[in-house]
């Protein structure tokens, strides 16, 4: 039995402080769902809880919750935390949002810190939270588990002049694992459904998000500029910041879907049961090109031909 409708159902959502996090909770209060945002920023996530309230069906209970979701122990606590909120023992629908990014390249060891850091949030937060609340799932009369990947998770890529490679390995393990768990519900609880979500490019603040994470590596930040052509020599560590907070608003602002958009997308792909939510026009016509010349999908001219068709103008450049 599909989740068909979000009135007085139980929905957690992971990394609720801001982008579509923030979005899904407000939208999913409205339309009458009682919700359980978790998040690492308590200032952010109680603006959430705000504005949710203020969105909320009458009736509708908003609850917040401090949670690495890196960190297993945290979520099995979190988990408790939600059953006893929420005077319950099961929950409908389980979000898991949360993500950062950072750690491009696989090779150079001074990303190491960041690729395990970035890929420990974009995975194991997922691993995590899944098998924390799948009993509460399976304990449900109807429940769906919406894991968020990425166009990321079936390109591997952001353009030929930027590596990228903790972020994507990892949103292909959530899209890996949600597919085989279509298989794995169906045989063992059929009430619960598993989709996958593959976003393109989102007005959402994962980039300063990610720096919050990570810190601003000034020096990485040097060496990266260097790799794409860009003369670091006349910038001073300040406008090198600048030019990062700039880039960074810029790829918030100028993105082609807004959180909003994303989150009614998503909501909407769960309730018609469609496994697999691409969002945003980009993310569809990527999906595209890549299905129909899969062995040029990374070659540079592949890359321009996006660009080309208006896609991915705030992205590797």
């Amino acid at each position: 039995m599909a989740v068909s409708n979000f009135a007085g159902r139980i929905a957690v959502v992971t990394g609720g402080g801001t982008g579509m996090g923030r979005e899904l909770v407000r939208q999913l209060a409205a339309a009458g769902a009682h919700v359980a945002a978790c998040d690492l920023n308590s200032e952010t996530l109680s603006e959430t809880a705000e504005l949710a309230s203020q969105d909320a069906s009458e009736g509708v209970r908003i609850t917040t919750h401090l949670c690495n979701v890196t960190d297993t122990d945290a979520v099995a606590a979190f988990a408790a935390d939600v059953a006893a909120a929420h005077e319950t023992d099961h929950i409908n629908l389980l979000f898991n949002n949360a993500g950062i990014s950072g750690g491009g390249s696989f090779v150079i060891d001074d990303q190491r810190a960041a690729w395990d850091k970035t890929f420990e949030v974009c995975w194991n937060g997922v691993l995590n939270c899944a098998r924390a609340f799948m009993d509460l799932l399976v304990r449900s009369d109807a429940a769906a588990m919406v894991n968020t990947s990425s166009i990321n998770g079936f390109w591997a890529t952001v353009g030929p002049s930027v590596p990228h490679t903790s972020y994507s390995a990892a949103k292909f393990a959530v899209k890996g694992l949600t597919e085989a768990l279509m298989v794995d519900l169906a045989l063992h609880a059929p009430h619960v459904s598993a989709h996958v979500v593959m976003p393109g490019h989102i007005g959402t603040s994962i980039a300063f998000n990610s720096i919050e994470a990570h810190g601003l590596d000034i020096p990485l930040r040097r060496k990266t500029m260097a790799a794409r052509g860009i003369p670091i020599d006349q910038f001073s560590d300040a406008e090198i910041e600048a030019l990062v907070v700039d880039r960074n608003t810029r790829f918030r602002v100028d993105a082609p879907t807004t959180a909003a958009q994303a989150a009614q997308i998503i909501l909407a792909g769960v309730l018609a049961g469609d496994w697999r939510i691409l969002v945003g026009e980009d993310a569809h016509a990527i999906d595209t090109a890549v299905r129909a010349d899969s062995e040029s999908a990374y070659e540079p001219q592949f890359f321009e031909r996006l660009r080309d068709a208006g896609h991915l103008q705030a992205i590797g450049t």
